[in-house]
C-alpha cells in the first residue's frame, strides 16, 4: 500500500496536543507500523512554504518517504503577507526543484478550494493563488495533490482551465456528492483520494462506490480522519491496533484518536468490504498502481523494462 497523505509536519508526531507535550516525537515508531502493517511508501504533506521545506527534511530521512510542495487554500493569504507574491512563489518553485533533484519531490500541492473555512482565507485569495500553483505544476512537470472542500463548481472551472498545464492529479479527502465525483471523474487525468472522512456515513459509501478501483488512491490523512466506530465504514474493518490516550503514552500503541499511516489498511478494507471485491489483494495491487501512475511513473517504467526483459531472457 501506499499512502498518498500524511500531515507528518502536524504537532500531534512531536506529541503536542493543543499545545500541551504528551509524549516524545515518535513518527520512527510511528514509521515502523506503518511499514509492518504493509505500507510500501507515505507520501508527507505541504501545506504551506514553511511546512513544505518540513516535509521535504521529513522525506530524507527515509527512502519510503516522500512529499508534496503547496500551498493549502486555507494558507493562500501567505503569498500577499509575505510582502512579495511573486517571490514566495519563486521560493516555492525552488523548494520543488530542489527536492525534485533529490528524488523526494512527488507532487504540487496541497493545493486547491476550501469553502468551509473562508474564515481563514476569503474565496477570492484562495481562487487566485490556486489558479497559480498551476504554473508551478506545468514549470515543474509534476503532478497536482488537490483539495477541495464544499467548492466543486469554481474548483472544476479552475481545473477545466489549466488541464493542459499538469500532468494528472489527485483530489485528496474526498468528501462530496455523486455530482461531484463525476465531475472529477471526467477529468481524465483525475483521481480521487479515499479516507475515514470519505467513509462516515451511508450516503459517503454510495458516493464511494461509484468511484472506479482504477480512479481510485487511499490515504489517511492523519494525524486526522480516522475511521471511528460511529462511521458506517467501520463495519467492514478487519484489522485493528491496539490503543492508548495519549496522556498513557506506549509505543506499542497506536494514540486514541490520532490517526496514523498503518490504518490505511482499514480504508482498503472498507472499500474492499462495500465494493463487495473479495479478492483484497488485487484491489490493492490496482490502487498501487494508479498511485505509482501518477506520483512515480518512474517505477511503471522500470517495472516494464524489467518485464520486456524477462521475456527476451526466457525467449
Amino acid at each position: 500500500m501506499i499512502d498518498i497523505a500524511v500531515n507528518f509536519t502536524d504537532g500531534m508526531f512531536k506529541g503536542v496536543y493543543h499545545g500541551k507535550n504528551c509524549h516524545l516525537p515518535d513518527i520512527a515508531t510511528v514509521l515502523n507500523r506503518a511499514w509492518s502493517a504493509g505500507v510500501d511508501r507515505i507520501i508527507v504533506t505541504g501545506g504551506s512554504l514553511e511546512e513544505s521545506r518540513e516535509a521535504l527534511a521529513i522525506a530524507e530521512t527515509d527512502a519510503r518517504l516522500f512529499c508534496t510542495v503547496g500551498v493549502h487554500p486555507t494558507r493562500c493569504s501567505e503569498f500577499e503577507e509575505s510582502g512579495d507574491p511573486e517571490k514566495h512563489y519563486q521560493d516555492l518553485f525552488s523548494l520543488a526543484k530542489e527536492g525534485m533533484q533529490k528524488g523526494k519531490v512527488v507532487a504540487i500541492g496541497e493545493c486547491g478550494l476550501d469553502y468551509d473555512r473562508l474564515q481563514f482565507c476569503p474565496a477570492d485569495i484562495q481562487k487566485k493563488y490556486f489558479g497559480k500553483q498551476f504554473e508551478l505544476a506545468y514549470a515543474t512537470k509534476l503532478p497536482m495533490f488537490l483539495h477541495m472542500r464544499a467548492a466543486a463548481a469554481d474548483f472544476c472551472e479552475i481545473v477545466e482551465r489549466n488541464k493542459n498545464r499538469f500532468t494528472g492529479g489527485v483530489a485528496h479527502s474526498f468528501t462530496g456528492s455523486a455530482l461531484d465525483r463525476d465531475k472529477l471523474l471526467s477529468f481524465d487525468k483525475m483521481y480521487i483520494g479515499v479516507n475515514g472522512c470519505s467513509l462516515k456515513t451511508a450516503e459517503n459509501l454510495d458516493v464511494m462506490k461509484g468511484i472506479p478501483v482504477e480512479r481510485m488512491m487511499i490515504e489517511t490523512d492523519s494525524p486526522y480522519c480516522e475511521i471511528k466506530n460511529t462511521h458506517a465504514g467501520m463495519k467492514f474493518v478487519k484489522s485493528t491496533w491496539p490503543s492508548k490516550k495519549k496522556e498513557k503514552y506506549d509505543q506499542e500503541c497506536i494514540v486514541k484518536g490520532r490517526n496514523e499511516p498503518c490504518l490505511v489498511r482499514q480504508v482498503l478494507e472498507v472499500v474492499a468490504g462495500y465494493k463487495g471485491l473479495g479478492d483484497i489483494n488485487q484491489l490493492s495491487s490496482t490502487l498501487y498502481h494508479n498511485t505509482c501512475r501518477v506520483f512515480f511513473p518512474q517505477d511503471l517504467d522500470s517495472a516494464a523494462d524489467a518485464l520486456l526483459s524477462g521475456h527476451h531472457n526466457t525467449n
